[in-house]
């Protein structure tokens, strides 16, 4: 029996355990969220509650944890650079951690780190940004890029999921706005400078050119016979589509190259104009890598972690575009 513990995960990580079990009666899986009722729960053997600790709190707590219950695999995403940084400490008690060296993390968590590295790779676009820390270069850089693009927008540097990514819209709404559905967040450019106000320095925030076009998705895995690639174009509805198209995936091999991760990771591109530009690198698996798997009939997770314990499993893509969708699924919680 293998002990594999999952820390506070996104709840789409019950597709992933459930296929993962079914592949290996012998994994035993714990799972811990601060939320008591997360629905991952009723996948695992095992349940607990986590406790939101300040990160030096975290990290004794997870190897008190690791020891008190046996844990072989640490399958984290909270606190997963911490968890990195002291990867010698979880060795020293016999447990793998399911994720890649800090260094690496640290460089693609910060936007702007990532951009500046990742700009050696030729076949990568890189879109125009501005980096600010207060109101004035906020307002200085929107007016800059409005003489060239359409459409401006603006997130954090330090960022996960597109949290605080905000299309500035400066249109009038009216009643007909009402009935109009909106995909992006939106905000216009006064509410933004009134929020940017409130501080003398903000976060560092990037402001570029709104990318309107299609969004694609590439969850990956390096394995001994080749990197894992599956591109699922994501759309406002539940329906995604898996397409192999060779620039993506060149892309993808061209970054790998310069940021060799070894655990689960995802690589997101979004389009203008015909052109797909790199947005970021996700240095753990994606909310939508279930998606990617069911269409595929692989399983990345799995994968990673039998190349964890030291041996390997066959995989096999046909790179035939095809559709993929999700239902919801009524769970009862205990």
């Amino acid at each position: 029996m293998v002990k594999i513990w999952f820390n506070h995960w996104f709840s789409t990580i019950y597709n992933m355990i459930e296929s993962l079990k079914a592949a290996n009666p012998d994994y035993y899986v714990i799972g811990t969220n601060a939320r008591e009722n997360a629905v991952y729960r009723m996948v695992c053997d095992e349940w607990y509650k986590e406790p939101v600790l300040p990160e030096k709190e975290y990290i004794e707590y997870c190897l008190s944890f690791c020891q008190e219950h046996g844990v072989q695999i640490f399958v984290p995403r909270r606190n997963m650079l911490a968890v990195s940084r002291h990867r010698a400490d979880f060795s020293a008690i016999g447990v793998k951690i399911l994720v890649d060296d800090a260094a690496l993390i640290d460089r693609l968590n910060y936007k702007t780190q990532a951009y500046e590295w990742l700009s050696c790779v030729p076949s990568l676009h890189i879109p125009v940004y501005e980096r600010v820390t207060n109101v004035q270069d906020f307002v200085a850089a929107y007016e800059r890029l409005k003489k060239d693009y359409e459409q401006v927008c603006f997130k954090f540097e330090h960022d996960e999921g597109g949290m605080s990514f905000r299309l500035i819209d400066n249109r009038p709404k009216g009643y007909k706005a009402l009935f109009q559905k909106q995909s992006t967040v939106r905000i216009s450019l006064d509410d933004a400078v009134a929020a940017l106000s409130e501080v003398e320095q903000c976060s560092p925030l990037l402001v570029m050119p709104y990318l309107s076009g299609a969004e694609v998705s590439v969850d990956c895995l390096h394995t001994p016979s080749g990197l894992i690639m599956i591109p699922r174009i994501k759309d406002t509805s539940r329906v995604e589509r898996i397409v192999y198209q060779e620039d993506i995936l060149q892309m993808c091999r061209d970054l790998w190259e310069v940021c060799p991760l070894q655990c689960p990771f995802n690589v997101q591109f979004k389009y203008l104009k015909e052109v797909p530009y790199f947005l970021e690198v996700n240095t753990r698996m994606s909310g939508g890598v279930p998606m990617a798997c069911a269409a595929e009939q692989v399983n990345i997770l799995d994968i990673a972690i039998a190349q964890l314990l030291g041996y390997t499993k066959e995989w096999h893509l046909d790179y035939q575009n095809k559709f993929v969708s999700y239902i919801e699924k009524p769970i009862l919680l205990p």
